[in-house]
C-alpha cells in the first residue's frame, strides 16, 4: 500500500499509467495542475490542452505519463484511497479493540478532510472534491469489467476490505460487511456534497459532525441488529 523512504508513498496500479508521475518533475505538475484544473472547471471539460497551458507544458508530454484523461481520473482517485488506507492505518495501529478501530475508521472514512503535509504535492482537500464529485465515472462505464481485470480498482477494494474485517472481528455472523462499508463510503460523499450545495437534503447539527456521527450509528446498529 505505501512505502517508507525519505518520503511516505502511495503506490498506484502500475497500469494506469504510461510513466509513474511521481518520479519526475513533470510528472508531479501534472498531477498538482490536473488536481486543480479538474476542481476549477470540472472533469467534462478538462482535456490534456488545458492541462498543459495550466503547467506550461505540451499535450505530447502529458500524454507520455498517460493515455488518456480518464486514466488520469482514475490515477487521481486511486492515490486518493491510497492515501485513505494509509491514515486508516496511522488511525488504528496499536489499537487492539475492533470496536474503537471500526469507530475510527468510520471516523476517517466519513470526515471532513484536510491537507496532509507528509504529501505536499497533492492537495487533499481539492482531490476529495473531486472524488465527491467525480470518482463513479471511474467504474460506471463500458470498460469497467476490462479495467477491473487490470487491477484498476484494487485500492477502493482494499479500503472496503480492511473495515470489513474489522466488522467481522466484533460480529463474524453479519452477512454484509462489503455492501455497508462501501455503502458508508459512497453515502458519506454525497452527504458532504449536500451539506456544501443541498444543505436541506441532509442535516446539519451546529457544534459536532452530524456525518460522522450517522455512519457511526448506523453501521454499530447494523451489525448489532444481525
Amino acid at each position: 500500500m505505501h512505502r517508507l523512504q525519505n518520503k511516505i508513498s502511495i503506490e498506484v496500479n502500475e497500469n494506469v499509467y504510461l510513466k509513474r508521475p511521481d518520479t519526475s518533475d513533470l510528472g508531479q505538475k501534472i498531477v498538482k495542475g490536473s488536481i486543480d484544473l479538474i476542481d476549477q472547471i470540472g472533469f467534462e471539460d478538462f482535456n490534456f490542452k488545458k492541462l498543459a497551458k495550466a503547467i506550461g507544458s505540451t499535450e505530447a508530454s502529458v500524454y507520455r505519463y498517460f493515455e488518456n484523461k480518464h486514466h488520469l481520473l482514475v490515477y487521481l482517485v486511486l492515490w486518493y484511497w491510497g492515501w485513505q488506507e494509509y491514515r486508516l492505518v496511522v488511525s488504528t495501529i496499536n489499537i487492539d479493540d475492533p470496536v474503537e478501530r471500526l469507530k475510527r475508521s468510520i471516523r476517517v472514512l466519513t470526515e471532513k478532510i484536510e491537507e496532509d503535509t507528509n504529501f505536499s504535492q497533492i492537495n487533499e482537500v481539492k482531490l476529495n472534491r473531486i472524488v465527491i464529485s467525480e470518482s463513479s465515472k471511474i467504474y460506471l462505464n463500458k470498460k469497467v469489467d476490462i479495467e477491473n481485470e487490470k487491477g484498476f480498482f484494487l485500492q477502493y477494494k482494499d479500503i472496503v476490505q480492511r473495515v470489513s474485517d474489522i466488522i467481522f472481528e466484533i460480529n463474524p455472523n453479519f452477512k454484509y460487511p462489503h455492501m455497508l462499508v462501501s455503502t458508508v463510503i459512497e453515502g458519506a460523499h454525497h452527504q458532504r456534497f449536500f451539506a456544501d450545495h443541498l444543505p436541506r437534503l441532509t442535516d446539519l447539527v451546529e457544534g459536532e459532525d452530524s456525518i460522522t456521527i450517522f455512519y457511526q450509528q448506523t453501521v454499530f446498529k447494523a451489525i448489532s441488529d444481525a
